[in-house]
């Protein structure tokens, strides 16, 4: 094949380093809106639907952190059981979630989870469930940008075990697996929903690959969860979340998720999958 035809996502040489920071981008926005200097909390939390920071805001569980310099998104503090968390809400999407979690990154997050809703795959599981994700299918094109090419996206073994032992713990309910992630939500076919599944895929959702990728070429421990909560709009109760009884389980599976995942970061655990 001639190589003007191959997709310019195997052109980059994971070996150089970028040009544009985004320690620079957040210091020019800060100097740009006269921030004061800040440190992000060292674990935080991107809530891709928002949902669930829509929430802690209005029961008035979290902080407003206003020296965030983001010029996309705001950043809140989220204390629990005397452990104070950034929650970042709304960056769906894998180049906007890889965008924010570089800017925590490079302003003192040492560790990031991530929660999404995705569409159930698997027959042999029921939504709404939430799953702890393995391996992520690099069906987009921004994990290409952090690691060569590969099918998959791996989580830390450890570090997934690490948490499932935790979740399990505290009778919370989640399932482990692979996910497939996609730029292209409104282009998942029957033929290639049944492909999906022969692999093993329990669900599809837009961001895991690139978080994952994106935490193994920075050396950062990084946990993706899925909230599965439909069948691709193909069921009448599709995107049923189960009201607050279903929130409240959602924070409380992303809070120790993040409190484990933040212990083994200062653990001095960082290797990659």
């Amino acid at each position: 094949m001639d190589n003007k035809l191959l997709s310019p996502l195997f052109e980059h040489d994971h070996e150089s380093l970028p040009v544009f920071l985004p320690q620079n981008m957040l210091e020019a926005a800060r100097v740009q809106k006269r921030l004061p200097l800040l440190k992000v909390p060292a674990g935080c939390l991107l809530d891709f639907d928002g949902e669930l920071l829509d929430y802690l805001i209005s029961t008035g569980r979290v902080d407003l952190e206003s020296a965030w310099p983001c010029f996309h998104t705001r950043l809140y503090r989220w204390s629990v059981d005397g452990k104070e968390y950034g929650i970042v809400g709304g960056t769906i999407g894998a180049p906007f979630a890889v965008l924010v979690a570089e800017e925590l990154v490079a302003l003192g997050c040492k560790a990031l989870v991530s929660i999404s809703s995705a569409g159930l795959i698997a027959e042999n599981l029921q939504p709404p469930l939430f799953l702890l994700i393995e391996r992520a299918l690099r069906d987009e094109g921004t994990s290409y940008h952090y690691l060569p090419p590969e099918r998959f996206a791996l989580a830390s073994s450890s570090l997934v075990e690490a948490v499932a032992l935790r979740l399990a713990d505290a009778d919370l309910p989640f399932s482990r697996g692979s996910s497939w992630t996609t730029d292209a939500p409104f282009r998942e076919t029957s033929e290639m929903i049944t492909a999906r599944r022969k692999e093993g895929i329990i669900a599809v959702e837009m961001e895991a690959a690139a978080l994952l990728a994106m935490g193994a070429s920075l050396t950062k421990p990084v946990v993706c969860l899925a909230h599965i909560t439909n069948t691709m709009a193909t069921r009448k109760d599709d995107f049923e979340k189960g009201g607050d009884p279903g929130t409240l389980q959602a924070l409380e599976i992303c809070a120790l998720t993040l409190k484990t995942t933040l212990e083994f970061a200062e653990g001095g655990k960082h290797e990659s999958p």
